[in-house]
């Protein structure tokens, strides 16, 4: 196994807020305390809960710590798209994607980073062995296996989590799969990547991770993301089936 501080130095954990005031320091100090050689780029969207000016102490007093502003909330993947394109732009060999919540388990990542050494992206999973969502009801469970059965049918694709946003990418990953063409704004986001990952022969691995759900703050899922992603599930799904077939239009 690839010990994680062979890319230490070269790591960007990019890590999307809005409204997150009481969340933003304690997952800072534990992505630096899983990962010392990581950087830190958070990507705020004018949270006007005061994350941004939090944001800012924080990188003042860690170099590690690195804040991009927007100027207002326009979803999590346009969010992910700018940090990620800053994070190519600075150079780093390897972006990881995690959200500022707690939901996602800093102490996981060496095991994201380890699985890199055979992979191109690599997708912490909830629904393999080993993994699990804690303190969900059985009802959200239910949906998100759904939904992610539902893209795997409709898109071909053998991943069991599609739709989760702790990952970790080869820089080389994200330059093919063109971040510059990505629409999809919500957690389809998420779907997409990986979709587009796999058009472009990238190796993506899974590993497991335990999901908790969050203790402090509001969660963004709305139907508005739920039926988003849908939609666009079912679209890309159509349009890989016509074109199997040979099919234009």
């Amino acid at each position: 196994m690839t010990d994680a501080g062979e890319f230490t130095g070269h790591i960007a954990v990019v890590i999307p807020t809005y409204n997150e005031k009481d969340n933003i320091r304690p997952i800072t100090a534990r992505v630096r305390s899983a990962v010392p050689g990581a950087h830190l780029l958070i990507v705020d969207d004018n949270s006007p809960d005061g994350t941004g000016r939090i944001a800012d102490q924080l990188a003042a007093a860690d170099p590690h710590v690195h804040v991009l502003h927007r100027s207002a909330k326009a979803g999590l993947g346009a969010a992910y798209v700018a940090g990620f394109t800053a994070a190519l732009d600075q150079g780093y060999d390897i972006i990881v994607e995690m959200d500022a919540d707690g939901s996602h388990q800093p102490e996981e990542l060496p095991k994201l980073l380890c699985a890199l050494a055979g992979a191109d992206i690599v997708l912490g999973s909830r629904w393999i062995p080993g993994g699990q969502a804690l303190n969900w009801p059985k009802s959200r469970q239910v949906l998100s296996r759904a939904g992610n059965t539902y893209a795997r049918i409709m898109l071909g694709l053998p991943w069991r989590d599609m739709t989760g946003g702790y990952r970790a990418y080869r820089a080389s990953a994200l330059g093919k799969i063109g971040l510059e063409n990505v629409e999809s704004v919500g957690y389809c986001f998420q779907v997409d990547l990986v979709r587009r990952g796999g058009q472009a022969g990238l190796a993506v691995a899974e590993v497991p991770i335990t999901f908790a759900e969050r203790t402090r703050g509001t969660s963004k899922m709305s139907k508005a993301i739920v039926g988003e992603a849908l939609w666009r599930v079912t679209r890309w799904g159509i349009a890989a089936r016509r074109r199997r077939r040979g099919i234009r239009g």
